[in-house]
């Protein structure tokens, strides 16, 4: 039997969507349903229900699916045993991150582990947060970092570094001459957010409801990235609460002020993946190179 027909197979299973395996495995969706069909007519026999535009594992379908997972999982422990006595560290590993992390955080971790492991091929996805933690669910990625609590308690999550979030706004604002600003006063501006399922709106909405806040923030733009908020706040439009980390340029600059809260308002980055024993070595030293790099590389503070 084809290995190929089998893995793409099981990537159609375990998104339930032929056009999400052909952008996860990088083929057409003809081509994913040639292979599909190959394999059925291999075991004469149906794999998939089609109906309504949607899909689903038949018996036989689900059998093959729970064979398959054995069978890589199997292919996965061969190829780490055989590195494990060539003293070679290579393959594929998928990591997603939200933006604030895939783009303030992750290029540089990303850049020295390359150097270091050149054989080894990264491939990164990003999304906010929620959209993170159901890849890492739905086995799309192999390691995911995010900045918001995982509330899946089946998940592995490793806190690897505190992060500052601080007030942002332009630097002629009222606000601006301020040392620290409580977190009641957000209210009473205009204020720009990021989009729902962001793990920086999150952690703001729990933050003022944890300290009592009545009232809510006054939103006047929602937008979908840190450079966008950023760009939108330096434009007047209104104030925010960023990552610390995503404002270094501008405060360089004078673009931007940035003002702790009151109380002071710090949220984690972690790890999130899988709880299963088995991973391939690269993923493993992927993210034993994360932990140490977040040991060594400290968040800053105001």
């Amino acid at each position: 039997m084809a290995d190929r027909r089998l893995q793409v197979f099981h990537t159609v299973a375990r998104h339930l969507s032929f056009t999400k395996a052909a952008e996860a495995l990088h083929m057409t969706q003809p081509a994913v349903t040639f292979q599909v069909r190959q394999l059925e007519e291999y075991f004469n026999t149906r794999l998939f229900d089609r109906t309504h535009n949607r899909i689903s594992l038949t018996d036989a379908g689900r059998r093959v699916y729970g064979y398959a997972d054995r069978i890589f999982e199997l292919y996965g422990e061969m190829e780490n045993a055989v590195r494990e006595l060539t003293g070679e560290i290579s393959g594929l590993v998928i990591i997603g991150a939200s933006t604030t992390i895939a783009e303030y955080m992750l290029p540089a971790l990303l850049g020295d582990f390359k150097a270091k492991y050149p054989d080894v091929n990264v491939r990164l996805k990003v999304s906010n947060t929620e959209g993170i933690v159901q890849m890492v669910e739905n086995n799309i990625i192999d390691l995911g970092v995010v900045e918001a609590p995982v509330g899946n308690k089946n998940l592995a999550v490793e806190v690897c570094r505190k992060d500052q979030l601080v007030l942002i706004v332009p630097p002629d604002h009222e606000l601006s001459a301020e040392k620290s600003v409580e977190i009641a006063k957000l209210v009473d501006y205009p204020y720009i957010c990021r989009e729902e399922g962001s793990g920086t709106r999150d952690v703001i909405a729990e933050y003022m409801q944890t300290q009592g806040i009545k009232g809510s923030l006054s939103i006047n733009m929602e937008l979908g990235s840190p450079e966008a908020v950023k760009g939108a706040v330096e434009a007047g439009m209104g104030i925010s609460v960023v990552s610390l980390a995503t404002v270094s340029k501008e405060l360089q600059l004078g673009t931007l002020v940035a003002l702790p809260l009151e109380p002071s308002l710090e949220r984690p980055f972690s790890f999130v993946h899988q709880k299963q024993k088995f991973r391939l070595r690269a993923m493993d030293e992927l993210l034993e190179f994360a932990r140490h790099y977040c040991k060594t590389h400290r968040d800053n503070t105001l």
